[in-house]
């Protein structure tokens, strides 16, 4: 394989190294783009080049189709991540980390090696998930939104800007639908190590649904907890800039 990973197409470039050691991508959550790791990113080793994917739907994508598969969109991201470029680390949270998992398995496949997966505030990707959001009126999807939100108040907003309202929810809408009918197929194990992370008051998952992901590796694995809700790396950004660098040492 020749080249290295570049911003473009599918990648948005967060911390520019010029000759990095490792590449790290990060895979955001749903209803989210690349900027949501923006400020995660310049507190990464400085041996770290970061990247962010930026889902179709949104900021400088915001004109093209949406897409509904999580698979899908492993799919379109693995060309732009198999280039000769230094060691790998992919890093997701909630709905990200399912895409990051299946783009992981995708490369490994295709015999790329990765460092680490790291995964945030997630299920295991073969763990039952039941739930129908995305066929919701708006107002029980906004409700939704305020439930995982470090503040609901940032969130309530969409009820009374309805401008607002049409640009957010139909991404937010999109990726729910990705979410809950996503299927998990059975495959080959992955051989990087994983690292999972999650918000101590996470209303989404616990630490023993994320100690499942330890099932999904023949390499090591680890879990971490740190103080907060569904989004803690909002507010923990600093901690989990340090988790990931140990981890990437």
């Amino acid at each position: 394989m020749a080249g290295r990973i570049a911003a473009g197409g599918w990648l948005r470039e967060l911390r520019a190294v010029p000759d990095p050691r490792t590449v790290l991508v990060c895979f955001p959550p749903g209803g989210g783009s690349a900027s949501a790791y923006r400020a995660l990113a310049q507190q990464i080793r400085s041996d770290t080049a970061v990247f962010a994917v930026q889902y179709p739907g949104r900021q400088d994508r915001l004109g093209e189709p949406l897409l509904t598969d999580l698979r899908v969109l492993a799919d379109r991201v693995v060309p732009e991540l198999s280039v000769g470029a230094p060691r790998l680390a992919l890093f997701g949270h909630s709905m990200g980390s399912t895409v990051a998992f299946e783009t992981a398995r995708r490369l490994e496949s295709a015999g790329r090696q990765l460092v680490r997966l790291f995964v945030s505030g997630r299920i295991a990707p073969d763990a039952a998930y039941v739930g129908a959001i995305h066929q919701a009126p708006d107002a029980e999807v906004i409700a939704e939104l305020e439930r995982l939100a470090n503040d609901p108040a940032s969130v309530a907003i969409l009820r009374s800007e309805p401008s607002l309202a049409e640009l957010v929810l139909p991404a937010v809408r999109a990726d729910y639908q990705a979410v809950e009918t996503y299927e998990f197929e059975p495959g080959a194990t992955l051989r990087c190590d994983i690292s999972a992370l999650l918000g101590d008051a996470d209303p989404t998952v616990t630490p023993e649904q994320a100690g499942e992901w330890k099932r999904h590796t023949t390499g090591a694995f680890d879990l971490s907890t740190l103080p907060g809700r569904h989004f803690y790396l909002d507010e923990k950004v600093s901690e989990v800039a340090t988790f990931i660098n140990e981890r990437l040492a």
